[in-house]
């Protein structure tokens, strides 16, 4: 083989090899990162740069009726409560004054469903699920959340120290929500759970007594036995089947989900996620735990 010939050979060798490498460290960082974890620069991250449902508008939905300890008052706009003082904290993060924010109504059950959005994100208690995940974006978590059994006072289970405890009681929860697979997963009551379509009709369901309990993220429980069922308690709480960690949701494929991803985690970071939650959700670790 002259030494031309050679030469080549080992250059083209050397390429493959290197090609090859190349390849297996994209594969692996793609199965550890995945997409929300792309890495964006602080300059793709303005207000001049998002590609938002206005411009230079922050446009952020929620439900209606929005509760505490979420929001206060059921007003979004005042910056009071655990959501609205995040959504309002990651608009500061993206360089949007309050000023720049606007608040749109989405219920609850349609945020998740596929197709076109007409806010940038939603924040609404919405857990992150893989089956989600399919149809629309998430954030990185802003929240994690165990779920609370919530009774009548004079329910037989009222007293319940464990979940198998739990298990012979009527119990009902809100359609499409990861209240309801816990109860099916986690508690697996006798008999089937009874699904109500909005959080309202779970809170006249309990109060009415069609059911004997209800399932609820912690908070949420808090504020319905303090001022909407009175004459309810915590019975206790339990961690869902994948844990629970809420997430600010975005249209699928939405430019905007690596920089408000981003500012998630440099909140978490600077330590202004843990002071908003301890505000405004100190009292949700004071349930008793259900084994």
């Amino acid at each position: 083989m002259s030494f031309n010939r050679l030469f080549f050979v080992l250059c083209l060798i050397a390429t493959l090899g290197l090609v090859a490498v190349g390849c297996g460290d994209d594969d692996d960082d793609s199965s550890e990162s995945g997409e929300e974890t792309a890495t964006v620069s602080a300059e793709d991250c303005t207000p001049d740069q998002l590609e938002t449902v206005t411009a230079d508008t922050l446009t952020i939905a929620t439900d209606d009726p929005a509760f505490p300890p979420y929001f206060e008052d059921n007003d979004p706009t005042n910056g009071e409560g655990f959501e609205s003082a995040v959504a309002y904290a990651v608009a500061a993060e993206l360089g949007f004054a309050e000023d720049q924010v606007e608040w749109v109504v989405e219920p609850f059950n349609r945020s998740y469903a596929p197709g076109p959005k007409e806010y940038d994100f939603d924040i609404n208690q919405i857990s992150i699920t893989p089956k989600r995940a399919e149809a629309v974006d998430f954030s990185s978590p802003y929240y994690e959340a165990k779920q609370a059994v919530v009774a009548l006072k004079d329910s037989s289970i009222a007293n319940a120290t464990t979940l198998a405890e739990v298990a012979d009681a009527d119990i009902g929860a809100q359609i499409g929500t990861t209240s309801l697979d816990a109860i099916e997963t986690v508690i697996q009551p006798t008999s089937d759970a009874q699904v109500f379509d909005t959080s309202n009709d779970v809170v006249s369901a309990l109060k009415n007594g069609q059911v004997e309990a209800v399932v609820v993220d912690v908070p949420t429980a808090f504020y319905l036995t303090a001022v909407q069922v009175t004459d309810a308690q915590i019975v206790g709480q339990f961690a869902g089947p994948e844990g629970d960690e809420f997430g600010l949701l975005l249209e699928k494929d939405s430019p905007l989900t690596p920089c408000v991803s981003q500012a998630v985690d440099s909140l978490s970071e600077s330590g202004e996620l843990a002071a908003i939650e301890e505000e405004w959700l100190s009292a949700a670790a004071d349930a008793p735990i259900l084994e």
